[in-house]
């Protein structure tokens, strides 16, 4: 079992641009009114493009998928969310918060890689759920630590509790919940998504220790942490703010690691932390701006991870 892959699935936004349906709980959203639309999509597209140059010259195997601009898919270059690939053969689909996003989810997305010689063995679809309004955001909302079975999840009104428990059982993972707060006007209110403040790579965890405000919740994942051996790089919230906990780890040519990160992330580093990274492989960046300020996601959020077998 790997914790990182080689091989990322991207796609290729023709109509970027904020989500109205997703900031009601991304606090990190925000209205660039100095832009028209179109210079939104124009910047998103160069960050994008650029980023995916930037990974495949390292080595890393990048598929990348154009998006389809009669859907009307705003939030279309985050694909994690919707979907999960694992070494099994298996293939997650996932519950969306948002209904536009509900129609990222593609099929011909799945024949594409089978084109490519993956091996898709099961569709494990939790997509129903929607209709209860109980919401599952893949490896937004799910962060798997593969090789010793357990899954982190910070509990929101995108991460119910009881489907996150159902995952676990069916993909055979040990459960570790907890939940994560930002300060939105001076209240304390859930983080959207557990990958923008924790990272899991082969060796370290990313983590934001002080948006989980129950002590015994914060205890437990550092226990976890710990018995696993992850050296465990602590960030603050302000850092978070400039998306340094979404990073995702990644193999390029030779087996080389990369952490990927965006251009804020990075800057928003210490001395200290960069070091503790750089023990764990090469720090690879790159300016996301528009997209994290209108998406109010980053590196990682852009990023589906494909484990899936190899036929060919």
């Amino acid at each position: 079992m790997k914790q990182i892959t080689n091989t990322i699935l991207m796609i290729r936004p023709v109509s970027f641009r904020m989500n109205e349906q997703t900031a009601v709980n991304n606090y990190y959203q925000k209205v660039l009114d100095s832009l028209t639309p179109e210079t939104i999509q124009f910047k998103a597209l160069q960050e994008f493009d650029i980023f995916v140059d930037k990974l495949k010259a390292v080595g890393v195997n990048v598929i990348v998928i154009n998006d389809i601009k009669e859907t009307d898919t705003p939030d279309s270059i985050f694909p994690n969310n919707w979907i999960s690939f694992h070494e099994s053969g298996d293939v997650g689909l996932y519950p969306m918060f948002a209904k536009n996003r509900r129609l990222e989810r593609r099929d011909d997305i799945l024949d594409t890689l089978e084109e490519l010689g993956f091996e898709i063995e099961n569709v494990i679809d939790y997509t129903s759920a929607e209709e209860e309004k109980l919401f599952l955001e893949g490896t937004g909302s799910l962060l798997l630590d593969r090789v010793n079975s357990k899954a982190y999840c910070a509990l929101s009104p995108r991460a119910d509790e009881d489907l996150f428990i159902e995952f676990c059982e069916e993909f055979e993972y040990t459960p570790v919940p907890f939940v994560s707060n930002q300060t939105v006007d001076g209240k304390r209110l859930p983080i959207y998504h557990t990958n923008v403040i924790m990272c899991l790579g082969e060796q370290f965890s990313v983590i934001c220790l002080d948006s989980i405000d129950d002590k015994k919740e914060r205890k437990n994942l550092i226990k976890h942490l710990k018995e696993d051996k992850k050296e465990i790089i602590a960030i603050t919230e302000e850092q978070v703010n400039s998306f340094s906990g979404n990073m995702l780890q990644v193999s390029g040519a030779n087996n080389k690691r990369y952490t990927v990160m965006s251009n804020a992330a990075f800057e928003s580093l210490t001395k200290q932390q960069i070091n503790q990274l750089k023990k764990h492989g090469e720090i690879l960046y790159s300016s996301l701006d528009t997209i994290e300020a209108c998406g109010g996601g980053s590196a990682r959020c852009m990023m589906a991870e494909v484990f899936l077998p190899k036929t060919i």
